[in-house]
């Protein structure tokens, strides 16, 4: 069900993709994976200028902002990005045996995630659960974080929705961190997010909003808490769609705490 599609299938693929983000330039060359979950074509496109040790990954296929911010960086300062493509919008929507089913894809990374996210007319399958299993893992394997030594997701939100005020205490999400460290003078909905004490001191010194989640989290299916279970360093650069300079500031930010700690590896 899951294969690495040939490379002269992926020319049709890239082409779709480069389509949907802005274009590739000069010398910057692509790779892709290819997962067909049911009647849904997912195509993960992995965009590389110098190869250097920083690799980011997108696995929203709505939030540009964030791949537009990855290019910019890449395009100065070198690296990869992995994009997950699969028709211009956050969720993944397929059929199965003629039952509709719907899931966000951070959540297909644990098994309890997927079990407990995923949307379904009435019953699941366990079939399904085991192919969204799979999927979240060869997601995984083709970032390799073993390779990377770390996580790095790139993540956009609303205007006046999600934010760092989320994780307040009194506010909807507080049970999900340890620490929290806002900066009043940045826009709320503008953050970093992280399961490492050190990028999160690094962030706070940086004087940018933070957040440090709590290793009693919810087991959510996330990519936080897969990383967390792993102890592989994980940090969500998060900002407000259409925000492309902050976006990128943050970065470069996340870069060098990660390089300041030893977590990306030179190429």
């Amino acid at each position: 069900m899951f294969k690495i599609i040939p490379q002269i299938i992926l020319a049709l693929f890239v082409f779709v993709a480069n389509a949907q983000h802005p274009p590739v330039f000069d010398a910057m060359t692509t790779d892709s994976s290819f997962i067909n979950l049911y009647d849904l074509n997912i195509n993960l496109v992995k965009y590389s200028y110098k190869p250097n040790g920083v690799k980011f990954l997108v696995v929203h296929d709505n939030e540009d902002t964030g791949v537009k911010a990855g290019f910019d960086y890449i395009r100065w300062s070198g690296g990869e990005l992995i994009d997950c493509q699969y028709g211009g919008v956050r969720d993944y929507n397929f059929s199965y045996m003629d039952d509709i089913y719907r899931i966000d894809p951070n959540a297909i990374y644990t098994e309890r995630g997927i079990n407990t996210r995923l949307k379904k007319d009435e019953f699941s399958s366990n079939e399904v659960e085991k192919a969204l299993n799979s999927a979240g893992k060869q997601i995984i394997d083709f970032y390799n974080p073993k390779s990377t030594g770390y996580i790095l997701t790139l993540h956009n939100n609303a205007d006046g929705g999600f934010g760092i005020a989320s994780y307040l205490p009194g506010y909807e999400l507080a049970s999900a961190a340890d620490s929290v460290y806002l900066n009043p003078e940045m826009d709320g909905d503008d953050m970093l997010y992280v399961t490492d004490l050190k990028l999160f001191n690094s962030f706070k010194k940086a004087n940018v909003n933070v957040m440090l989640q709590s290793k009693f989290v919810e087991n959510d299916g996330s990519l936080s808490v897969y990383a967390m279970q792993n102890n592989i360093p994980y940090v969500n650069v998060e900002v407000q769609h259409g925000h492309l300079e902050e976006n990128l500031r943050l970065i470069e930010i996340a870069i060098v705490a990660l390089k300041e700690h030893g977590m990306i590896k030179k190429q």
